[in-house]
């Protein structure tokens, strides 16, 4: 019993870390912990079988239509410490969540921003940043975590939706888990080793601008949290990076010409 529950706290500790530090008034108004659904995720949630998936579909998602979206593959570079990172991005079953990446990367977002969290212990687990606050210098490094893109057309912090694919389906779901859905196959998108997936807070629709590489296989998030792409090449350099390690730059490489932004 009591490997159980140090297991148990391992997880929701290190579910924890993905959390962003703040919420705003409008995502307060949800009541979900997605860490305690993480946490307590079941293996009847990563079975191989196609179950029917409740229609949830973008055009029901408020906003939607305003945000970037990637309509096939694209090719991201991170430069940290002087060594790439090559990222495949999938805006075939990611088309928002991936085209809010490659947007933010090609408006220059990343560029000098710190790894503010990164978890090793007990076990491999994340390396996380994107907190734009982080281009400031005199920001506290204990403040990281707790800021998202601020769209200078509105003044106002771009949120995406959560949106997960299951496997087998012509869609993703938005704004929903697995569990909350009702879902119980595997996603299109899984946390397999060199996965990068993007961070939020309780809320589903909380996401901005952090993300995060996934260190192991971590299929206990699977449903819970949108992976929209993978380390196919430097994974060596992502395992190196220690907090507060910087981006030195990320570049659009290939496939930028399948970025749609909204005029």
């Amino acid at each position: 019993m009591r490997l159980k529950v140090t297991k148990f706290l391992v997880t929701f500790l290190m579910v924890a870390a993905l959390m962003l530090g703040g919420c705003s008034t409008q995502q307060v108004s949800s009541s979900t912990s997605s860490a305690t659904q993480t946490a307590t995720e079941t293996s009847n949630t990563t079975t191989a079988e196609a179950t029917p998936v409740p229609e949830t579909t973008s055009e029901s998602i408020p906003g939607m239509s305003n945000l970037p979206r990637l309509e096939g593959k694209a090719t991201v570079v991170v430069t940290v410490k002087g060594s790439p990172i090559t990222i495949e991005v999938d805006g075939t079953n990611a088309p928002i969540t991936a085209g809010n990446f490659v947007d933010l990367v090609q408006k220059g977002v990343y560029d000098g921003l710190a790894f503010h969290r990164v978890v090793r212990e007990p076990q491999p687990f994340v390396v996380q940043g994107g907190d734009p606050q982080g281009k400031d210098p005199k920001f506290p490094a204990g403040r990281l975590g707790t800021g998202g893109y601020i769209d200078p057309k509105t003044g106002n912090e771009r949120y995406i939706p959560l949106e997960i694919k299951p496997k087998g389906a012509d869609k993703p779901i938005y704004s929903k888990t697995f569990e909350m859905a009702g879902v119980t196959t595997v996603p299109e998108l899984s946390h397999k080793q060199g996965a990068i997936a993007m961070a939020r807070s309780q809320m589903p629709d909380s996401a901005s601008s952090q993300f995060y590489f996934a260190l192991a296989d971590l299929g206990f998030l699977d449903g819970n949290y949108a992976v929209f792409g993978y380390v196919t090449q430097g994974f060596d350099v992502v395992n190196k990076i220690q907090q507060g390690d910087r981006i030195d730059s990320a570049k659009v490489t290939q496939g930028a010409e399948n970025l749609k932004v909204p005029q």
